[in-house]
């Protein structure tokens, strides 16, 4: 899958260089300029890392962060004028994972960018989950699954779910928490997302779809994973 980069910036001269440079090295790019866009396009698109100017018209990148941390753990790199050290340790405290002050070379930046993709990635050992009888096959790192050797095609939102219950096998996720995670905080009451998206994941990785084996529903509680 490409990976994907939510630049929030309101300089279009700056959103432009840097949707070209990412483009051109095949991340696929979405752009807000203010900080409500920002947390609507990162709850709605989940990107796999954030560049956020912390000057945003309508509210400050800190409570974009704040807000984005509420749910995510996703990479968020702050690119601010700002260079004072109150800035760059607010920031960080809140939940950046790096700060990159304006102007910046754009090799570094892309290079930050990289380190924390890496940061992101599972742990080589963690990085392949795979049933008792090897019949399924999830690469985390890869973002890929078979079954019986074959590739499975998810959706990105398919994707997304299994990832969160294959980084926590065994453990009863709640339905709230599922939904926050894959949707975004405002769908913590959609349960029944949450049931066509379960069918979808059993109908294409499970032996029997209606007698599941691998992913379990908790009545009035959540799922569970046993791979």
């Amino acid at each position: 899958m490409t990976t994907s980069v939510l630049v929030v910036e309101d300089d279009p001269h700056i959103t432009r260089a840097l949707r070209v440079n990412l483009n051109a090295r095949g991340y696929r790019t979405h752009q807000a300029a203010t900080g409500r866009a920002a947390l609507e396009l990162a709850a709605h698109e989940h990107p796999d890392i954030v560049l956020l100017d912390l000057g945003l018209p309508d509210m400050e990148g800190r409570d974009v962060i704040e807000g984005i941390r509420g749910w995510s753990q996703v990479p968020i790199i702050v690119v601010s004028a700002r260079s004072e050290s109150h800035s760059k340790v607010d920031a960080l405290d809140r939940g950046a994972d790096d700060y990159v002050t304006k102007p910046f070379a754009m090799d570094e930046l892309l290079a930050r960018l990289r380190a924390s993709l890496r940061r992101a990635q599972p742990d080589p050992g963690d990085a392949v989950v795979v049933t008792s009888e090897e019949r399924v096959r999830i690469d985390l790192a890869q973002k890929t699954v078979t079954v019986a050797g074959e590739p499975v095609r998810l959706t990105k939102l398919e994707w997304r779910l299994l990832e969160v219950l294959a980084r926590n096998p065994h453990r009863l996720i709640g339905r709230t928490e599922l939904l926050t995670t894959v949707w975004g905080p405002a769908y913590g009451e959609e349960a029944n997302y949450l049931r066509v998206y379960m069918s979808q994941l059993r109908a294409k990785l499970e032996p029997d779809p209606a007698h599941p084996r691998y992913f379990l529903t908790e009545l009035g509680m959540g799922y569970r994973f046993t791979p």
